[in-house]
């Protein structure tokens, strides 16, 4: 077996999971890592047992790296990607991947001309839950699918919603490739956000969009750091997918730990375990067999057109057709 050798830009939490799924998986091989940070950076390679690299040009130009995984913050994601395509290098970057839609088209084009492999983390759908909807969708098994539904209300701390992007972009992104992979394309979409306690930062905290998709399917998709839920039947973050003749449902709540981990009051494995599945995918699916990633830039172009047809409603109080 070829040893896949990875490089990591960014040092961050979600790289935590990426290099634990590099690191246990047979064949791959976690080289090195860049932080901008040089002292995080010495820190987290020794927690992964890999090396750093003094300068993005470093790790770039290394050619015992294979693939570079892209983990620092959203406004650095085309740059990166397009400097590790020119390298020769295969990519997976972070969600978002990046900011606009003329972002995500220039980096279609270098991952094009490049030759090399390009896969956006479009995490949940990487998961086993979500693939067995899939499958089921596609099988007949729930008949014509009449709605989807996504939820996810867990509460964030003022100092780390401050800085973050609003629900709009930081959570409903998620909803929109999830939507994507299983409801299809949409038609039409009307969304409404709220801020609550604006003195700390204007972002929204809690928004909600209603969209009819191309097929007639009814989505409803809901994302809050406002509030955590743990009422009786918890929409803490639950993927819910109804048809005319079943139902099926993913939820964070099927694994949980009562221990606090990051902006999580409680530890809802489902999330990290889809992070290293994502992984997992990439190396021994996309790089190892040459098989097609579940998710692609031309997906990732559609759930900014998504997002950015949310803002447009809100801000222009309309429901907007979808292009």
């Amino acid at each position: 077996m070829n040893t896949i050798r990875i490089g990591l830009l960014g040092a961050g939490d979600v790289a935590d999971l990426h290099a634990e799924a590099i690191n246990g998986l047979e064949g791959s091989e976690l080289i090195g890592l860049w932080n901008r940070t040089p002292e995080k950076g010495k820190v987290k390679a020794a927690q992964y047992g890999c090396k750093t690299y003094a300068s993005v040009d470093d790790l770039m130009n290394d050619p015992n790296i294979d693939a570079v995984f892209i983990l620092t913050n959203m406004e650095t994601h085309c740059e990166y990607t397009i400097r590790a395509a020119k390298a020769g290098k295969h990519v997976l970057v972070e969600k978002p991947a990046a900011s606009t839609i003329e972002e995500l088209e220039r980096m279609g084009k270098a991952i094009a001309e490049a030759g090399v492999k390009c896969m956006p983390v479009h995490n949940y759908i990487y998961e086993t839950g979500i693939r067995r909807a899939k499958d089921m969708i596609q099988s007949g098994k729930l008949g014509d699918v009449t709605q989807f539904y996504m939820m996810y209300n867990i509460h964030h701390a003022d100092e780390i919603r401050a800085r973050y992007p609003g629900v709009i972009r930081q959570i409903l992104t998620h909803h929109s490739y999830t939507m994507l992979y299983l409801a299809g394309k949409p038609k039409t979409i009307s969304c409404l956000k709220h801020t609550v306690d604006d003195t700390l930062a204007p972002q929204e905290n809690v928004a909600m969009a209603n969209i009819q998709m191309q097929n007639g399917t009814l989505s409803h998709l809901c994302a809050s750091f406002a509030n955590d839920d743990h009422a009786g039947d918890p929409w803490t973050c639950i993927i819910k997918v109804i048809g005319t003749k079943g139902s099926t449902r993913y939820s964070y709540r099927d694994w949980v730990i009562n221990d606090r981990n990051g902006a999580h009051s409680q530890t809802y494995y489902s999330y990290p375990e889809s992070i290293k599945n994502t992984t997992t995918h990439f190396i021994n699916k996309v790089l190892r067999e040459d098989a097609e990633p579940l998710s692609s830039l031309e997906d990732a172009i559609t759930c900014q057109q998504i997002i950015e047809a949310c803002e447009k409603s809100v801000e222009e109080g309309l429901h907007i057709t979808f292009k």
